[in-house]
């Protein structure tokens, strides 16, 4: 039996079936081709964790966009998928269901701990990758990595190795981000900067040897336990005296220096700050250039340690409070001003992250970052949109040493060993059997993981099989396009490029595609807290993958954030059920008269020239905004096309030949509606795959073709063809649309129904407007709702009451009487102005009701005058109207 398209669009019946021919017949998969010009995108890897958000749709649909055009294009296109093991965010999710089972981390052991990750990773972890699956994602599933899995393990040992023997990584002590409730340092990635309201408080700080003070502001009282300075401008003339001098730490009793430093912001509230190097990331660059001491004055907890005095063991905030309440028994406290300032959170569990110094593994950044930078400035990595190149470069410009350390088990484990005897520090791939430097058997792994990042750096290649040169590496890499948001480049994009750079000799991709965020309907970010967060998979399981996927690039420009409105889910649904009615009504007509895959032009229209004219420019059109990574106004033209051009005109112009049993054109009709068609689908179908492949199949099944053989998505990519550019029928259409539009107008305004034809004169004294119409007689006499379409020179025989309808270069005539039945429309407008008199009279005598108007709320004698005017103006033109009727 023939396959034919069901009644109604169901994506819930096609979607998944789909995809499983696609998988089955191994569509998305990609092998080393020399004689195929390769096309590469990675995937910026979910975490393993991982729910299904509308960002990751956004980010995914547009890789699946692009991916799928190059596939066409003729490109050997591989889509590299892969899960991250996202450190912090799994160990969280382990040590709560720890929790539930009442199990402790410590007690059950880091090999017990691992073996639970492990199986962890096992369930959980392919659960986003089956979302996005349903998303229509045609990634190379055969090549799916995971971060730790071995061949990215190895790559991970590999760098850091490197690394370490060409000096960039070492060991030290510097200012880091550290949670208190992970007890872990987390990368600048994991802070969240978030407006909160707190205070500056104003403290004196006593002049060693006089009885004056400077006064010093500080927004967290607690770190004075560990000032070792406080710091004023050099030109600042107010202190220039006072450097040198030492002041009388409060609460304390211990004696800073008063130093001179740049850093200071001489117009910033008292030009006198006090300096903290062990936990603000300034003020230990200060305390460097000055040789002060670092004092540590906090535990891992984020409780007062044994360098705070009589405030050892209290909670930060708790000693905060005390401090103040001290501080100003002692009148050493001279004001307190709210102030609203942004405080780093941890993203995971939402604690205030404290800036502290702690003995870490860093990357030396100032070398490895100039290829970075040069390849950006040179071109050789270009962002789409270019303005995100001044983001980069500013982090670039101010790059600090990275710490790469975790306090955490779960993760690359540093391959760092220390002689228990002599504590040599030995890097190595293996545990090593004996010290180098004192020959003790015994030697100890480091016990911290390495930063999620530090892997994910590597993604681009590592997935390709690097360290080893293998043949995909050669071929696939470097890739093409990394598509990413813009809250992620510093972390991971520069990281990408200047990994690419160190370990292969070439940036890791030439474009960047920045996205926006997806907001809610009043431009919100969704967040759980906010609880306005919607969920993709139930958005794909109401109205299908397809129109989720048309409603996130709809109007979507690369870096600019997007509103997520339900009414265009709406929308984009509707457009679906279009082109599949659009379908079912052109292989109900295929199936009558069957044509060939040719066609003589001469037996094309000037309605066939128009449309396939229009779609061999759209062809064009929307291959070069593609190409510019412009998906939002590529799709909007398809749109537009497809709903407007094609099935509002071109299908309604073609009607009267296909339902014609003797018009000689019909054979061309049809064959132009299967061109037009295939080439709609196929320009679509990066964006709506799903719907796009049923009807492609089922046109090539009517054809006679096997459509399990079949798919669109590996069939080619329309191009533009000379041989369609009919720009002379193209504009003789759109003088037949113009006059259409004028008639409908006119119809629209004297409210005459479809249902009601009349005479339509065209008169126009250019000869070639005369033939375009005489050439489209049977399609505009359909469009324009005509009983019979005369063409003539002039105006001779045109009856006096005729109304027209004026375009360039022609005036269409239709007599008044055919329009309009004059007794029934005079009944009707009498019945009208009785109506109408009924509503003034009501309106007046209550506005002139001096009752009325003294106690009625303005918002009601407002209502009432604009009924007023609304239904004086009505009357005017019913009266009008009645007054032309009668002559």
């Amino acid at each position: 039996m023939e396959k034919e398209l069901a009644k109604n669009y169901n994506p819930q019946e096609i979607e998944g079936r789909l995809y499983a021919k696609w998988l089955n017949k191994k569509y998305f998969h990609a092998e080393a081709d020399k004689k195929k010009k390769p096309f590469t995108i990675v995937i910026p890897p979910p975490n393993i964790t991982g729910q299904l958000h509308m960002g990751h749709a956004l980010d995914n649909t547009m890789q699946d966009i692009l991916i799928r055009f190059k596939r066409m294009q003729g490109y050997n296109a591989l889509w590299q998928p892969g899960t991250d093991h996202a450190s912090i965010a799994t160990e969280v999710k382990i040590i709560e269901q720890l929790k539930k089972e009442g199990i402790d981390k410590e007690t059950l052991g880091r090999e017990g701990f691992l073996k639970r990750a492990w199986e962890w990773k096992d369930e959980y972890g392919g659960r986003i990758i089956s979302q996005l699956k349903k998303l229509g994602s045609s990634c190379d599933w055969d090549r799916e990595r995971f971060t730790m899995d071995e061949g990215c393990s190895k790559a991970v040992t590999e760098v850091f190795i490197r690394l370490y023997e060409k000096g960039y990584i070492y060991k030290g002590s510097r200012i880091i981000n550290w949670c208190p409730v992970c007890q872990t340092s987390i990368s600048d990635a994991e802070v969240e900067h978030e407006e909160q309201a707190g205070h500056f408080w104003h403290i004196k700080y006593p002049i060693v040897g006089s009885d004056k003070f400077v006064e010093v502001a500080t927004t967290r009282p607690e770190t004075m336990l560990g000032d070792s300075a406080v710091a004023v401008h050099p030109d600042d003339e107010r202190y220039k005296d006072l450097i040198g001098k030492m002041v009388k730490l409060p609460l304390v009793n211990k004696e800073i220096p008063i130093i001179a430093d740049a850093y200071v912001d001489k117009e910033f509230g008292t030009g006198v700050v006090k300096i903290t190097p062990a936990h603000d990331p300034n003020d230990f660059e200060v305390g460097k250039r000055h040789n002060l001491p670092e004092i540590n004055v906090m535990n891992d907890d984020a409780t007062i340690n044994q360098n705070g005095g009589k405030y050892e063991g209290m909670d930060r905030y708790e000693a905060r409070k005390l401090m103040v309440k001290e501080l100003e028994e002692m009148g050493l406290l001279v004001k307190v001003e709210d102030h609203v300032h942004n405080v780093g959170t941890h993203d995971r569990c939402k604690t205030t992250v404290e800036p502290l110094i702690k003995q870490q593994w860093f990357v030396k950044m100032d070398e490895l970052i100039k290829p970075a930078v040069e390849a950006v400035k040179k071109g050789d990595v270009q962002f789409v949109p270019e303005r995100f190149d001044k983001i980069y470069f500013n982090w670039t410009d101010n790059i600090r040493d990275w710490c790469i350390s975790r306090q955490l088990w779960w993760g690359h484990r540093i391959p760092a060993y220390y002689c228990e005897k002599c504590g040599e520090v030995v890097v190595s791939k293996d545990t090593p059997d004996k010290c180098p430097k004192c020959g003790h058997t015994h030697l100890k792994q480091d016990e911290d993981t390495l930063d999620t990042w530090f892997s994910s750096a590597l993604w681009p290649f590592s997935t390709l099989g690097w360290p080893e040169e293998t043949e995909d590496l050669k071929y696939f890499y470097p890739t093409d396009v990394l598509v990413t948001g813009y809250d992620i480049i510093f972390f991971w994009v520069i990281r990408m490029v200047f990994s690419g750079f160190e370990y292969t000799g070439k940036a890791p991709f030439s474009k960047v595609l920045i996205h926006g965020l997806v907001r809610d309907s009043q431009g919100r970010k969704m967040s759980k807290s906010l609880g306005n967060g919607i969920d993709p998979l139930e958005i794909i399981d109401k109205y299908g993958a397809d129109a989720l996927r048309l409603t996130l690039i709809t109007g979507n420009a690369p870096g600019n954030d997007m509103r997520f409105y339900w009414e265009r889910v709406e929308a984009s649904r509707n457009f679906a059920n279009k082109v599949w009615n659009a379908s079912r009504f052109i292989m109900m007509n295929l199936e009558k008269a069957q044509t060939g895959d040719s066609i003589d032009p001469k037996t094309l229209t000037d309605a066939d020239k128009w449309i396939l004219s229009k779609a061999n420019t759209l062809v064009k059109d929307v291959t070069d905004n593609m190409d510019n990574f412009e998906l939002g106004i590529a799709v909007q033209k398809i749109y537009d096309f497809v709903w407007e051009e094609f099935c509002d005109w071109y299908i309604e112009m073609v009607k009267p030949r296909l339902y014609s049993d003797t018009d000689e054109t019909k054979g061309s009709a049809i064959w132009t509606l299967k061109q037009v068609l295939t080439i709609s689908l196929k320009l679509l179908h990066p964006y709506m795959p799903f719907i796009t492949e049923e009807i492609f199949c089922t046109l090539k099944e009517m054809e006679g073709k096997n459509a399990d053989d079949e798919s669109i998505m590996i069939s080619e990519w329309p191009v533009y063809e000379e041989e369609f550019a009919y720009q002379t029928e193209e504009e003789a259409v759109e003088i037949i649309k113009a006059a259409v539009k004028g008639i409908r107008n006119v119809r629209t305004d004297m409210n005459v129904p479809p249902s009601r034809k009349a005479s339509v004169i065209v008169v126009s004294e250019n000869e070639r407007v005369r033939i375009i119409f005489d050439n489209s007689k049977v399609f505009f006499a359909t469009l324009g709702y005509a009983a019979e379409v005369t063409i003539q020179k002039d105006k001779t025989g045109i009856p006096a009451d005729s109304v027209a309808a004026v375009i360039p270069e022609a005036s269409i005539y239709m007599p008044f009487a055919d329009l309009v039945d004059v007794e029934k429309e005079i009944e009707r407008l009498t019945k009208e102005k009785v109506r109408l008199e009924g509503e003034l009279q009501r309106v007046k005598g209550m506005l002139s009701n001096e009752k009325f108007v003294s106690k009625a709320p303005e918002a009601k004698i407002t209502e009432e005058k604009d009924k007023l005017e609304k239904y004086t103006n009505m009357m005017a033109q019913v009266m009008e109207r009645l007054q032309h009727l009668s002559k």
